[in-house]
C-alpha cells in the first residue's frame, strides 16, 4: 500500500504537464474546470510497481507466489479497465447512457464509447480470470460478471470528489478484515495505495478520477473478492453489485447520500464547501 502511494507521487508530479493540456479539461458538477482522466496516473503507477516487483523477483529475492500472481492479475484488470475508461473519458456519448441505451446501440449494430467499455470490460474480466477457473466455466463467468460489474459500478460512484475513493476504501477495509491480510489482497492493496495519492487533488476539485480511475478502482476491488473469498461470498456480492447496477437506471445515488445523514457526512469529508451546492447530480454515464 505504502509503495503504491509513493509510487503514484512520484508519476502524477512527473505528469503534472500532461493533464494541463486543453484535451484533458473538462467542467466538474459545480461548473469548475479540472483536469479529468487522472486515473491513468493510477494506472501507470500500478504497473510501474509491478514492472519493479518483477525485475527484483528475476534478480533473486522471493516474492510470496500468490501475492505475485494477485498484483499481476489485479495489474492486467486495472490497465484494461483503464484503458476502456479513458476512451469513454474522451470520447463522451452524446444522448445514449445507461444499460439501456448502450445495449440499445449494440442490438442496432452500432457501438458506442460506454458500449465498448461495457463489452470490452467484460472480456478483460474473463481473460484476467482464466487462471483461477480451475477448469469451470459457471465460475470463470460468475467471477468475471463480478468484476466486470464492480468497475461499473463504481463509475456510477464517481458523481462528486472523492466519492469512489471513500468506496473503494470502505470495500478494501472490509476484506482485509475478513481475510486477515491475505497475499491475494496485494493487488488491492497497492490500488488503495495509490488512491490515497490521488484523492487530495480530487478533494480539492483540481482533477478527476473519470472512467480511467474509477473503473479500474471497482475492477481490484472485485477481483479481491474473486482472489480471496469463498464461491458463496462471490455469489453474495456478485447479487448485490447486479442490484445496484440496475438500481442505477432508477434512483440517483447522489439523492440517496444526500439524504441519509452518516453517508452525507462521509461523502463530504475532506471536500471543498461542503454543504454549499447541495448533492451532485448524476450525469449521464
Amino acid at each position: 500500500m505504502i509503495v503504491g502511494a509513493v509510487v503514484t507521487i512520484a508519476v502524477r508530479s512527473a505528469t503534472a504537464g500532461v493533464f494541463a493540456r486543453p484535451q484533458f479539461a473538462r467542467q466538474n458538477y459545480r461548473g469548475r474546470t479540472v483536469a479529468t482522466g487522472a486515473g491513468v496516473v493510477l494506472c501507470f503507477a500500478v504497473l510501474t510497481t509491478t514492472a519493479t516487483v518483477a525485475v527484483i523477483q528475476v534478480a533473486g529475492v522471493r516474492i510470496d507466489q500468490a501475492a505475485w500472481f494477485a498484483l499481476g492479475s489485479t495489474t492486467v484488470a486495472v490497465l484494461g479497465f483503464g484503458l476502456l475508461g479513458l476512451l469513454d473519458d474522451v470520447a463522451t456519448d452524446q444522448g445514449v447512457s445507461g444499460f439501456r441505451g448502450h445495449l440499445g446501440e449494440l442490438l442496432h449494430g452500432r457501438m458506442s464509447a460506454g458500449g465498448m467499455k461495457l463489452v470490452g470490460g467484460g472480456l478483460v474480466a474473463l481473460v484476467v480470470l482464466v487462471p483461477t477457473a480451475a477448469g469451470s466455466l459457471l465460475w470463470l463467468f460468475v467471477g468475471a460478471a463480478l468484476v466486470a460489474l464492480a468497475a461499473n459500478l463504481a463509475n456510477l460512484f464517481d458523481r462528486a470528489p472523492g466519492r469512489t475513493t471513500k468506496v473503494l476504501w470502505l470495500c478494501a477495509a472490509g476484506l482485509i478484515a475478513a481475510q486477515v491480510a491475505a497475499p491475494q489482497l496485494t493487488g488491492l492493496a497497492v490500488v488503495v495505495g495509490a488512491s490515497i495519492a490521488l484523492v487530495g487533488p480530487e478533494l480539492a476539485e483540481r482533477t478527476m478520477l473519470g472512467d480511467s480511475g474509477a473503473n479500474p478502482m471497482g475492477a481490484a476491488a472485485g477481483l479481491g473478492v474473486v482472489l480471496s473469498c469463498s464461491h458463496t461470498v462471490q455469489v453474495i456480492v456478485l447479487i448485490a453489485v447486479a442490484v445496484l447496477n440496475l438500481a442505477s437506471e432508477r434512483v440517483s445515488f447522489s439523492r440517496v447520500i444526500a439524504s441519509t445523514p452518516p453517508l452525507r457526512w462521509l461523502d463530504g469529508l475532506g471536500r471543498d464547501g461542503l454543504g454549499r451546492d447541495g448533492p451532485a447530480p448524476d450525469p449521464p454515464r
